[in-house]
């Protein structure tokens, strides 16, 4: 006689209706934030081409895209400037007139309600496209530190609600928070990209930012992708000096990390489902390949099933109408 164990764990999969009582995470717009990327012109909205249907902004036409947004009810954008002029010095960073500083009062004023995190970082403003200064053919870790936070405080005095620093420089999350709190912004959150991997997946970002260093690469300062210890002590350190939420980036290659961070710590934790993880969707749907909607589900929930609280993702809006009308109940 053949004896059936008394436990069938189909059973809970029989009917959609027990599929969703039993599911154990839901992805939600709540959990969302839209990257917007804002340059300095006049009269402008250009297709980023290795990132369909993501578009970059000139001030004067971002407030079409902010309305979509809210009225999708996504909580949170993090702005990425690109200015019209680059120097060494990167310069329009913490120009108190620059193209995210310009930004953020526009949407503010149009919505006020809608959080608006700043990424902080020299890459997109240096000539030579790195995150810091260079000094004799080398990233100055502490020169730099000084630049990073006086960004962060003009951002914050044109009404950014959260910095996020991104440079990955040793000490920047302290000089951060040293520099707000002696401006008076002490109830201004810090979210640090406390794991950010050098990662081959930036490829479209650095298309659409114009950020592509212009000698060598970001490996002496972006994490190597094959360490995930390290990337603990990153963020402990981040935290440490007073970050209040921290960043695995990117996602989908490193859900072991943004796993092992969550049972780490209890800090909330975000994680950027990054350019490229993108485009590779899009390019695979583009051809019939995969069914576009249900692999990015797919994918999100994942990266929240990991540990994830907050997912910045280009593709927070499509999500938040598939959500909207219930499309993410059967995948």
């Amino acid at each position: 006689m053949s004896y059936f164990p008394r436990l069938r764990l189909r059973r809970l999969r029989s009917a959609r209706v027990l599929r969703s009582l039993v599911r154990e995470t839901e992805l939600n717009t709540r959990d969302l934030v839209y990257p917007l990327f804002v340059e300095e012109s006049s009269g402008r909205i250009r297709e980023i081409e290795s990132m369909p249907g993501i578009f970059r902004y000139s001030l004067d036409r971002l407030s079409e895209e902010i309305d979509d947004v809210s009225s999708l009810g996504i909580p949170a954008v993090i702005l990425f400037g690109i200015p019209e002029q680059k120097d060494e010095v990167g310069s329009g960073a913490y120009d108190p007139n620059g193209v995210v500083q310009s930004a953020i009062p526009r949407i503010k004023e149009r919505h006020p309600d809608l959080l608006v995190i700043t990424d902080v970082c020299l890459c997109e403003y240096t000539s030579h496209g790195h995150c810091g200064l260079v000094v004799d053919g080398t990233i100055d870790n502490d020169r730099t530190l000084e630049l990073l936070a006086k960004t962060a405080v003009s951002h914050v005095q044109a009404g950014a609600d959260m910095v996020a620093p991104s440079d990955m420089m040793d000490g920047r999350v302290a000089a951060t928070r040293q520099a707000l709190d002696a401006a008076g912004y002490h109830n201004i959150p810090i979210l640090a990209y406390s794991a950010k991997f050098a990662s081959a997946f930036y490829g479209p970002f650095r298309e659409a930012a114009e950020s592509v260093p212009q000698f060598g690469d970001r490996r002496s300062y972006q994490m190597d992708p094959a360490n995930s210890r390290e990337a603990l002590r990153e963020i402990e350190q981040d935290i440490a000096e007073g970050a209040d939420i921290v960043m695995v980036k990117p996602a989908l290659a490193y859900l072991d990390v943004i796993r092992q961070a969550r049972d780490s710590f209890s800090i909330p934790i975000a994680a950027y489902n990054v350019s490229g993880e993108y485009a590779l969707v899009k390019a695979a749907a583009q051809h019939g390949w995969v069914d576009e909607k249900q692999v990015v589900l797919e994918i999100l929930t994942a990266v929240k099933r990991a540990g994830a609280d907050i997912i910045i993702t280009y593709h927070a809006k499509e999500v938040a109408r598939w959500l909207a009308t219930g499309q993410n109940e059967e995948r």
